[in-house]
This record gives C-alpha cells, sequence and structure tokens, in this order.
C-alpha cells in the first residue's frame, strides 16, 4: 500500500515540529545581520571581520546540504532532522557562552550544520505529512513559515537587543530547540520506502563540499573586495575540483548532485527557473535598501519597515498559489507570479524621487505577490517530479538552488556597485526585472514536459 501521509490530529503535530526547525534555521540565517555592529565593538574585532558570523554558517550549509539529503534517503529524513534539530540547539548553547570572535564563529560554523541538516530534509518530510491530493497547500504553508521567518528576523533581533545583550539572540533557540526536537521524535513519520544496496560515499561528500565551498567562498570573497588574485586562484581550484566531482557523479546511479533526477525536463527546468528567480530576488532586496538610503534619505528603521512590505505579502500569496497549484499548471501559475514580480522591479527602478512610502511600498507588494505565486507551486513541481525514494535529494537541491541563487544574486550587486558605483541600486533593479522575464520564459516552458 502507497503511503499517503498522516491525518487528524497527529498532521497538526507533525507540521508544527517541522515549521519551527524551518522558523529556527531561516530566523537564525539572518538575526544576526541587525547586531554585527554591536558584537563588533564588544568582542573588539573590525566591522569586516565580524561578518565571519554570518559566512561561516551559510558556508556550512552550502556545503553539506546534499550529503545530508542523501543521508536521509539511506537512512531516515527524521533521523537526520532531529540531529540537526539537536545540533542547532547545542550550538546555539555554544553560541551563548562564545566571548571571542573565533569560538562565536566555530560555534556559528557548527549551527550551520545543525540548520543543514533540518533544511536538506525538510520538505521531504512534508511530503510525507501530507496526503498527496494536499501536497501543493502544504508546500505552500511551508513557504509562508519561511517569509513568516524572513520577515521575523531583524525584528526579533531589534526587540531583543532593546532590552538584553547579543548572546540572548542566540539563547531563545534552546528552549524552542528542545520542545522541536521532542515534538518531532514523538510525532514525524520514517520514510516508508528505502532503496536496498546503496551506500553513503564519503569521497562524493567530501568533493562536493570542496566544490560549493569554493563557489560560494569565491563569491563571498569578491563580495568583500577580497583580492583578485585569491579569487583566481579559488576559481582554478573550483574548476579542476568540480570537473572530478562531475565525472565521478555521472558514473553514480544515485548521485549526491542528483543527475537522474537534472535528466528530467520537469525537474532540472525547475531547478534553472527557481537559481533565476532567486537571483533576481537578491539583486533586487540587496539593491533596495542602498536605494531607499541614498535616493530617498531614508534611516534605517523607515528602510525596514518599507522593506517589510515584500514578505509581508509572500506570508498570504504563498499558501493561495499553493492551493491553486493542484488545479493550475504551476508553470503558467509561475510565469505569471514572475511577470508581476518583473513589473514590480521595473516600476522600482524608474521611480521618482519624490514618490511617498507607500508608492514605494506597493511596487515591493508586487514583487512579493508575484515571488509568492511563483515559490509554492515550483516548489511543488520540482517536489512531485521525483520519485518517492529521490524526495531527499529533490529537497536538498530545492534548497542549494536557493542558496546558490541567494549568493549569485549578492555577488552581482557588489559587481554593480565596483561597476556603476552609486547608480548601481537602479542597475540591479533592472538586472532584477530582465532576469524574471527570463525565469518567466523558463517556468512556461515546462507546459511542454511531462
Amino acid at each position: 500500500m502507497d503511503w499517503d501521509g498522516l491525518h487528524r490530529p497527529k498532521i497538526y503535530y507533525a507540521m508544527i515540529a517541522v515549521f519551527c526547525g524551518i522558523f529556527l534555521s531561516v530566523v537564525d540565517g539572518n538575526i544576526c545581520n541587525v547586531a554585527l555592529p554591536t558584537i563588533a565593538q564588544e568582542l573588539g574585532v573590525s566591522s569586516a571581520d565580524s561578518i565571519w558570523v554570518i559566512n561561516a554558517f551559510q558556508l556550512v550549509i552550502m556545503m553539506t546540504l546534499l550529503p545530508f539529503s542523501t543521508l536521509g534517503e539511506l537512512y531516515s529524513y527524521k533521523k537526520v532532522y532531529l540531529s540537526g534539530v539537536a545540533v542547532f540547539t547545542v550550538a546555539s548553547v555554544l553560541c551563548t557562552m562564545s566571548h571571542t570572535l573565533l569560538m562565536l564563529t566555530a560555534s556559528r560554523a557548527f549551527q550551520g550544520l545543525g540548520a543543514s541538516m533540518m533544511m536538506s530534509v525538510n520538505t521531504s518530510i512534508a511530503k510525507l505529512i501530507f496526503p498527496k491530493r494536499h501536497l501543493g497547500k502544504g508546500v505552500g504553508i511551508n513557504a509562508t513559515v519561511v517569509a513568516l521567518a524572513a520577515v521575523s528576523g531583524p525584528s526579533i533581533a531589534a526587540a531583543i537587543l532593546s532590552f538584553a545583550s547579543w548572546p540572548w539572540l542566540f539563547a531563545i533557540n534552546i528552549p524552542a530547540g528542545i520542545v522541536t526536537f521532542f515534538m518531532g521524535w514523538r510525532f514525524l513519520p520514517d520514510n516508508p520506502t528505502h532503496v536496498a544496496g546503496r551506500r553513503f560515499n564519503f569521497k562524493d561528500a567530501l568533493l562536493n563540499a570542496v566544490v560549493f565551498g569554493l563557489l560560494i567562498g569565491c563569491i563571498e570573497l569578491y563580495s568583500h573586495d577580497g583580492s583578485l588574485t585569491l579569487v583566481l586562484i579559488g576559481v582554478a581550484f573550483l574548476i579542476v575540483s568540480a570537473w572530478f566531482y562531475v565525472r565521478s557523479q555521472l558514473r553514480r546511479e544515485y548521485p549526491m548532485l542528483p543527475f537522474d533526477l537534472l535528466r528530467r525536463p520537469m525537474f532540472s527546468m525547475s531547478v534553472i527557473t527557481s537559481i533565476v528567480s532567486y537571483t533576481a530576488q537578491m539583486l533586487a532586496l540587496v539593491g533596495m535598501p542602498f536605494l531607499l538610503l541614498h535616493t530617498f534619505g531614508m534611516n534605517a528603521v523607515e528602510t525596514g519597515v518599507v522593506m517589510t512590505s515584500w514578505p509581508f505579502v509572500v506570508m498570504f500569496v504563498a499558501p493561495l498559489s499553493g492551493a491553486l497549484s493542484g488545479r493550475v499548471h504551476p508553470g503558467i501559475l509561475g510565469s505569471a507570479g514572475l511577470l508581476l514580480m518583473s513589473a514590480g522591479c521595473f516600476l522600482l527602478s524608474y521611480i521618482p524621487e519624490d514618490a511617498s512610502h507607500w508608492d514605494i511600498a506597493w511596487r515591493l507588494m508586487m514583487c512579493g505577490a508575484g515571488f509568492g505565486f511563483f515559490q509554492s507551486p515550483n516548489n511543488h513541481m520540482l517536489l512531485s517530479s521525483a520519485p518517492n525514494h529521490r524526495a531527499g535529494s529533490a529537497s536538498g537541491m530545492l534548497s542549494t538552488a536557493r542558496l546558490v541563487g541567494q549568493s549569485t544574486g549578492a555577488a552581482l550587486v557588489a559587481l554593480l556597485f565596483h561597476l556603476f558605483g552609486d547608480g548601481a541600486p537602479h542597475d540591479a533593479l533592472l538586472l532584477a526585472g530582465a532576469l524574471t522575464v527570463c525565469a518567466s520564459v523558463f517556468s512556461v516552458l515546462r507546459l511542454r514536459s511531462r
């Protein structure tokens, strides 16, 4: 008998266990941004050095997502997820106790390891929790939780720092992590299917870590004005490592970098659409604050409030688009949403300098609504196009595509500042609009694929 999800009331407890983990891992990706100046001052380090508190977290996630998704397929999504919650909680204790930059950076890297375990399998677990007929709705709720976490991160950080010191940013994770672990242990289902004869390949995992570590490392190094010589050396090592990695993966029946899934047109087009869309999203989200600061003269608080309008709308649109994805082809929904986002980006790039806060906010809301109509159907289609025994790799690839797109978008903003100076935010929004049109074309091309 085929597995077809959980039923009430157990499904509700399982959803809470998964969504709490997603919320924690996403919030901690950006909760430190607001606190970096305070952390740098109290630890007696430069602002540039303090950025490692963020980079260490993101880098470890990128290096380990696909290996952990493979472990989930081989052994248990539930075990990988619960191990991630445990590691994340212990790492939060270590972050709270850190009194040097080295200790805090190492603890954040360890925390990134736990976040990677949770991110690598969370959509696979969603596929086990929700009955097939409600999977689109479940993926939509998942996207809503991610958007809510993205909105809440800076606000939570600001609220905590208003009455407590920065270690409390990590201390709040500890009780939440403990509750999430026990709820997951009690209510999450285990993998209903396993493939006999498969083994975890540590050589592939190491090559994967090297390739993605160098990819994101080179992007980050260039984004932060690193030495061009070091960047070129890193790119050279990246090319050599990637050649060996791809060569080894093409020979595997179940590769860690899922070429077997990427050969499926529906899956590969969904991945490409995702990468291009997240690149455009990050171009807009990184470029807009500079536009608001330099062109409109807003302070940090005003910028934060106005920028919240984008993810705020996603919270409402993502569940709706997830529900619609079962009735309307995701390629059409995604394409229409991306065209709406593109229109918002172009309108923002040509916005007059005397525009009010509301004039800016409704354009950002257009972008958020468009992205919300794309995100849930795209994730649903990507997951649905993979067989059950490869759901872990599909989940890992979904998160990998998002992080590659976001890192590329941030690097492109840095490149535009190098090339065009103060005009970079305007050009970033133009480029975001153009890339979103391209992503819309990729999305609609999926109508031709089975």
